[in-house]
C-alpha cells in the first residue's frame, strides 16, 4: 500500500492528530500529509485545561503542545490552522475547505472531536455562562475566575468536578449541581460516588444532587448574577456558571461523506482498526464508536489514552501494516487534592473489593477498589496509588483470577501480590 499511497488528509487538529501525522512519519510514509484544524493553535493536550492551564496566568502558560512548535517543519507535515473541511469525497478521494481550496487524498483520518452539550437555560453567549472546550474557552474562563465570587458547576462529571476543584482552590466559593443522584454516575460504583462526594463537602464546597434546576433567572442591569433555585428549595446566586453535561461526538462531515453512525451515541462507527463504512476513511478519537474486547455494543470512550491509541492504529493500517492492539484502557484525573486513576471500563454488577482505608478526610487518602468478576478484575479506581495500580495492569491483561482477601491485605505489597497471583495462574493453580 505504501507504494501507491501518496497523500493524507488529517481532519481535526488535536491530540489525535498529531499522534497519527507522528505515527505516520515514525512508520515511513514519506508522502504529503495535510493537517487541517479549525482553532488557530497547533494541537495541544486537552485534559490541562480543567487544572493547570486555569490555574495558570497569561505569564506562565503550561506548555500543552502535543508536539514542539517547530516538529511540524521538521517532519514536513503541512499544518493548516483557523480553516474548516466542508465537505469529504470519499470516492473521489477530495475534501472542499472553508476557503475555497481542495486537498486531494488518498486516505483520510477524520479526528474531529467532540462538542460541548448545551443547555438552552444557559446560552453560550450568556453573560457569566461557559462551556469548556477549547483552549480559548479556558482562557475566557480562567479571566472570569480572577473576578469570580461563587461558581456554579452544573454537572457532576470528570470535567466539572476538576473545574470545581482548580476554582476552589483559587479562593472562588463553588456550587455543584448534578442531575442524578451521584457524581461521577456513569464510570463509578455507588461506594466510590459516595466517598468522592465526602470529599467535596469536607474541601468545603456545596453539592446539590438529583438537582436539576428548577427554575434560572439570568442576570439584569441590576443584578449581575445568575439565579438559580433547586427543587429541593436551595437557592444559589451565582456570577459564574460553567456548564459541563458531557460531549456529543461530531460527525456532521463523516455523515456529509456517507459514514456510517453509531445510532445511539452518535459516534463514526469503526472497526479494530479504525477505519470507517469506507475503506479510505479512518476516524479516532473522541468522535469514534467502537466495540471495545467482549463487548457486544460499540461505544464512545473519551480520553486521552484512547486518542493516542486509536490515532496510533488507524496511521499503522493506512500504511497496509498490522498495528499492535490497543493498551488496556487508563484514565486519570486530578481533582480535590487526589490523583484519581482507573484502569479497564465499568461494568453493571461487578463485586467490588477495597484495598486501603476510605477516609474522605484524610490529607492524602490511598486505596484501590478492585472491580471483579468470577474473582478476576475488570476494573479499578485507584486514589493516590498509581504506582500499585500500574503492579496490577498484569492481572488484568491475563485474565488472572485472584483471591479478594488477600488483595485487600495491605501487609503485602500490590506488586508482591500481583507476582504471587500471576505465578499461580501461569501455574494453573487456583485462588
Amino acid at each position: 500500500m505504501t507504494e501507491t499511497l501518496s497523500s493524507i488528509l488529517i481532519v481535526g487538529a488535536g491530540q489525535a492528530a498529531a499522534v497519527a501525522a507522528a505515527t505516520l512519519r515514525d512508520q515511513g510514509f514519506e508522502g504529503k500529509i495535510t493537517l487541517i484544524g479549525e482553532e488557530a493553535h497547533a494541537p495541544y493536550e486537552r485534559p490541562p485545561l480543567s487544572k493547570d492551564v486555569l490555574a495558570a496566568t497569561p505569564e506562565n502558560e503550561p506548555a500543552i503542545d502535543v508536539k514542539p512548535v517547530d516538529f511540524y517543519s521538521i517532519a514536513d507535515i503541512d499544518l493548516r490552522l483557523g480553516l474548516r473541511v466542508e465537505s469529504i469525497d470519499p470516492l473521489a478521494g477530495t475534501a472542499q475547505l472553508s476557503d475555497n481550496s481542495q486537498v486531494v487524498f488518498d486516505q483520510c483520518l477524520l479526528t474531529t472531536g467532540g462538542t460541548a452539550r448545551f443547555i438552552e437555560a444557559f446560552p453560550e453567549d450568556a453573560p457569566g455562562v461557559f462551556y469548556l472546550r477549547t483552549l480559548d474557552d479556558a482562557h475566557a474562563l480562567r479571566t472570569a475566575l480572577k473576578y469570580s465570587k461563587h461558581l456554579a458547576v452544573i454537572g457532576g462529571g470528570f470535567l466539572g468536578l476538576e473545574v470545581a476543584s482548580t476554582a476552589h482552590k483559587m479562593g472562588v466559593a463553588v456550587s455543584v449541581i448534578e442531575a442524578t443522584n451521584r457524581v461521577l454516575s456513569r464510570v463509578a460504583p455507588p461506594t466510590f460516588s459516595d466517598w468522592l462526594q465526602q470529599r467535596i463537602v469536607h474541601t468545603g464546597l456545596s453539592l446539590h444532587l438529583g438537582n436539576a434546576p428548577a427554575s434560572i433567572t439570568p442576570p439584569t442591569d441590576i443584578k449581575a448574577s445568575w439565579d438559580i433555585r433547586l427543587p429541593d428549595e436551595h437557592h444559589i446566586v451565582a456570577d459564574t456558571v460553567m456548564v459541563s453535561v458531557g460531549l456529543s461526538a461530531n460527525n456532521a462531515l463523516a455523515r456529509q461523506g456517507g459514514l456510517d453512525i453509531d445510532p445511539n451515541n452518535g459516534g463514526i462507527l469503526v472497526n479494530k482498526q479504525c477505519q470507517t463504512s469506507q475503506a479510505n476513511v479512518y476516524a479516532a478519537g473522541d468522535c469514534t464508536s467502537q466495540i471495545r474486547g467482549s463487548a457486544a455494543q460499540a461505544s464512545r470512550l473519551e480520553s486521552w489514552q484512547n486518542a493516542n491509541e486509536q490515532a496510533r492504529i488507524a496511521a499503522t493500517h493506512m500504511l497496509g501494516k498490522d498495528p499492535a492492539p490497543a493498551a488496556y484502557p487508563w484514565f486519570w484525573t486530578d481533582q480535590f487534592g487526589c490523583n484519581i486513576q482507573m484502569l479497564g471500563l465499568p461494568e453493571p454488577d461487578l463485586n467490588y473489593v477495597i484495598r486501603g482505608e476510605l477516609d474522605p478526610k484524610a490529607e492524602t487518602p490511598k486505596f484501590i477498589m478492585l472491580g471483579l468478576r468470577n474473582n478476576v478484575p475488570r476494573y479499578a479506581i485507584a486514589v493516590n496509588a498509581g504506582g500499585d495500580l500500574r503492579a496490577l495492569r498484569t492481572l488484568f491483561e491475563k485474565g488472572v483470577r485472584i483471591n479478594p482477601n488477600d488483595f485487600t491485605d495491605t501487609s503485602v505489597t500490590a506488586r508482591a501480590f500481583a507476582k504471587s497471583a500471576t505465578a499461580a495462574h501461569s501455574a494453573g493453580q487456583p485462588n
